[in-house]
């Protein structure tokens, strides 16, 4: 996000609140351009938006004020700048489903605690779809108002492009497309008139008091119920059990007849169509963002969509005859190179912590004793002033006056050239640990400060576990 960015959200937010902020942390990059940033105060935190397109910014402000009034919990929407490309938002805090799954399945398996938490989200779906979709500006969704016959063949396309070809799986053109027309064709003949939310799984659902929240869904548009059940049941990393599976579409469909009557078998057949649509609609997405733009963890997700595509292949029986996309899968589903493509390459651990001289170098819990130490007490000190004393390295002020008052960045640079060639070879070599310290005065402000960035930089840049640790100031994070 560049300064003037910045800027202009920090703005946005002292006109709306008529209140100074004092924090800004910008938010680790999603799947998406869009950026995210949390800012605020000792009264309140927001996230703040930055997005270029405005049609996609468009469509998500208009569907967060419909939903909130129809009592969605969606985040609130504060307030809005003038060109529409920045915006503010509820906090809805950092828990997200996938993140929730994540660890409590470590401790319990995937138990009845993160069922419970589904199902809510389960009964939250048919009220969006039907309910809260009755009544939408359709003529604000972008780039279509529904998932139809061009959206469809824009997604398979996607995946023909993006992922079979840049994996060099062989085809038929001709047959494939042929196949495609056929299948799109069979999947419009679903009833469709409900609002898709399109991106309807675990990372765009958040957790907050003990209820789930919807997030991302500027994607959405009329399209059939089973799209959005199908998206979240066959969330490729969150590898839900067949069995939780089976459960939850049991437990969807009882949901469901609460708002229209059901025909169980029929919804059950469409839904193994847009089961494997959407499968085929995320590994194109695995692919360009993997195999094109060479984000690691992208990559890691194609081994769970292997895994959901084996078991929808083994039942899938649709009345349309799919030879050559049959052919397609199949070779995806026995490709051993795929399914090691996303394995993790190393467990490698970076801690990266700030700390006072005063009270000596940071321990090394992994007792590897390796990496770096920086001495940040030649950088200019803002703790010299009144009016940064009781602030840290966090705090906007603070950031401010070393960005401008300092030669913090010349510091931050210098520093990435060593740790880039040791984290480049700790990877190569296996290596399980790596520490870096930044050491002041007081371990408040200079270090701090780099400490988070490099904290950031290394989170984006490597797949490295990262842990930021603050010694002197174990509470904050």
């Amino acid at each position: 996000m560049k300064t003037a960015e910045k800027n202009e959200i920090i703005q946005l937010f002292e006109s709306h609140f008529n209140e100074k902020v004092e924090q800004f942390e910008l938010l680790p990059p999603s799947g998406s351009y869009r950026q995210y940033c949390r800012l605020g105060n000792k009264n309140r935190t927001v996230i703040g938006a930055l997005n270029s397109d405005v049609k996609e910014n468009t469509a998500f402000l208009s569907f967060s004020n419909h939903f909130y009034i129809k009592g969605v919990n969606v985040p609130k929407v504060y307030s809005v700048s003038s060109d529409l490309k920045k915006y503010l938002l509820e906090d809805l805090g950092n828990t997200t489903l996938f993140e929730f799954l994540t660890k409590t399945r470590e401790e319990e398996g995937f138990s009845e605690n993160i069922i419970s938490v589904y199902k809510k989200v389960l009964q939250a779906l048919p009220k969006i779809q039907i309910i809260a979709g009755k009544e939408i500006d359709y003529s604000v969704c972008y780039p279509r108002e529904a998932f139809d016959k061009q959206s469809m063949m824009w997604d398979l396309n996607y995946f023909k492009y993006y992922f079979l070809k840049l994996a060099k799986i062989h085809f038929d053109e001709q047959a494939l497309e042929d196949d495609f027309q056929l299948f799109s064709n069979y999947l419009l003949s679903a009833s469709s008139n409900y609002f898709l939310y399109r991106d309807f799984q675990s990372r765009n659902v958040m957790l907050k008091d003990d209820d789930v929240y919807f997030i991302d869904y500027q994607g959405g548009r009329l399209g059939a119920l089973q799209y959005d059940l199908a998206s979240l049941l066959y969330d490729g990393k969150a590898d839900i059990p067949e069995s939780v599976r089976t459960q939850l579409y049991n437990f969807y469909i009882s949901e469901l007849k609460k708002y229209m009557k059901v025909d169980e078998e029929k919804f059950a057949g469409y839904f193994k169509g847009f089961v494997l649509i959407r499968i085929m609609q995320a590994m194109g997405a695995y692919g360009f963002r993997g195999f094109y733009e060479k984000k690691e963890h992208f990559l890691k997700s194609i081994p769970y969509a292997l895994k959901n595509l084996e078991v929808l292949l083994a039942d899938l029986n649709l009345p349309v005859a799919l030879p050559e996309l049959t052919n397609v899968l199949n070779q995806l589903t026995h490709s051993e190179v795929l399914k090691e493509i996303g394995q993790e390459k190393s467990n490698l651990t970076v801690r990266v912590t700030s700390f006072s001289y005063k009270k000596g170098y940071p321990d090394d819990p992994s007792g590897n004793g390796g990496g770096h130490v920086f001495d940040c007490r030649a950088i200019n000190n803002p703790g010299r002033y009144d009016e940064y004393k009781k602030l840290s390295g966090k705090d906007l002020s603070v950031q401010e006056f070393l960005e401008q008052k300092s030669e913090i960045r010349l510091f931050i640079d210098a520093a990435k050239v060593l740790i880039d060639q040791s984290v480049k070879v700790y990877l190569e070599r296996g290596f399980s640990h790596l520490s870096i310290g930044f050491g002041c005065t007081g371990g408040q402000h200079r270090s701090v400060y780099s400490a988070e960035k490099i904290g950031e930089y290394l989170q984006n840049n490597y797949p490295v576990n990262v842990v930021v640790v603050h010694r002197e100031q174990e509470n904050w994070r």
